[in-house]
């Protein structure tokens, strides 16, 4: 049986920003539908007696629990490493003196962009100046600190700037993240996904910037799927090593399980995690490689990339079992030549996200 190593927990799909890329599922838990703060506690305790040595605290947004305190204690106290992934809104030097005295280890905030006007303008708010105020206070601590900078197909050109504001915020960890095309994120994916020379010109900028950071500031860039020229081994593998669950307590083995409709997933509240986790027909859906399909199961890669990922698959071809369509060996991978032919072509396309719809304007690439 595969050891458990972290816990991805969203203790909320509550969210102040509304980003055009939003890989929450489409339709959201409510609020009454959540965990309270004991239940999750009993999941932590779960988790870390299953091997679990990470903790990711998401959402949604996570500040937007009034107990995100306890709920850090609570993981402390099971031993666990505690990671909050974050906007920053709600947070203040109070609160964040509240989180690291619980025992929070490591803090990942977002941006959208290296300017106020574009970032606000994809994250649906007003939030950039509060996340540039948020760096100094974070560095007074002595936590890790991770800058994610999200990029697309109308941003992509500004690495640079991303690059050295960044360097300004002195995090010991820069991820450049280009959109990865879930939730909210596939249904705007005509207007985020950058082209071709884009991609390769940002290439060569972040390897630049590596060498010349190196020591300084570690760069890890994370390419869209749809240019690689092998599928990412998602989540290290359907239920080898991650497991997550969602605000009401039903546990996936990734964000994006639901696209697949036949699967029945069981809540933490009426099952112990340590049976979902070994016995549940969803966790061993796609364990192991019995489930592949050629040219998977032939492949000399089945045990690096575990064929994929089987939500892409099922977004892109209606079939959680076929070769990810990402990887240039599917015979399906004219689904993802046809979507990047798509991207050559110049025009204002409608962007939406919870429930709000604007256009952008676009010059040429």
């Amino acid at each position: 049986m595969p050891e458990l190593q972290a816990l991805i927990a969203e203790v909320t799909h509550r969210c102040p920003l509304h980003c055009v890329y939003c890989s929450n599922p489409l339709a959201m838990r409510d609020t009454s539908e959540e965990l309270s703060t004991e239940q999750w506690a009993s999941v932590f305790r779960e988790a870390a007696q299953l091997g679990a040595l990470q903790l990711h605290l998401t959402g949604g947004e996570p500040l937007a629990r009034h107990d995100l305190t306890d709920l850090i204690g609570a993981a402390r106290s099971s031993k666990l490493y505690v990671n909050l992934i974050t906007s920053g809104v709600g947070l203040n030097d109070a609160r964040l003196d509240e989180l690291v005295a619980a025992g929070l280890d490591h803090l990942q905030l977002s941006f959208q962009d290296s300017t106020q006007r574009t970032a606000d303008l994809y994250a649906g708010t007003r939030a950039h100046v509060l996340k540039l105020r948020l760096a100094a206070m974070i560095r007074r601590h002595r936590i890790g600190f991770t800058v994610n900078m999200v990029v697309h197909r109308d941003n992509i050109g500004r690495l640079p700037e991303m690059i050295a504001l960044a360097e300004e915020l002195g995090p010991q960890r820069l991820e450049i993240a280009n959109v990865q095309y879930y939730g909210w994120a596939f249904e705007n994916r005509a207007a985020l996904l950058p082209t071709r020379e884009q991609v390769r010109e940002s290439i060569a900028i972040i390897e630049e910037a590596q060498q010349r950071l190196a020591g300084r500031m570690r760069i890890e860039f994370v390419l869209p799927d749809y240019y690689a020229r092998y599928p990412k081994p998602c989540m290290g593998g359907w239920g080898n090593h991650l497991l997550l669950i969602d605000p009401a307590g039903y546990a996936l083995p990734c964000h994006a399980a639901r696209v697949i409709p036949d699967l029945v997933f069981e809540r933490v509240v009426d099952r112990s995690l340590e049976s979902i986790w070994c016995d549940s027909a969803v966790f061993n859906r796609f364990r192991g490689e019995e489930w592949m399909q050629e040219p998977c199961r032939s492949c000399d890669r089945r045990h690096l990339d575990f064929g994929g990922c089987r939500c892409q698959a099922m977004m892109l071809v209606a079939d959680a079992y076929a070769t990810d369509p990402a990887c240039t060996l599917s015979p399906r991978h004219s689904v993802v030549e046809q979507a990047l032919e798509e991207t050559q072509r110049e025009r204002p396309v409608p962007l939406v996200a919870k429930d709000l719809v604007f256009r952008i304007q676009r010059s040429a690439p």
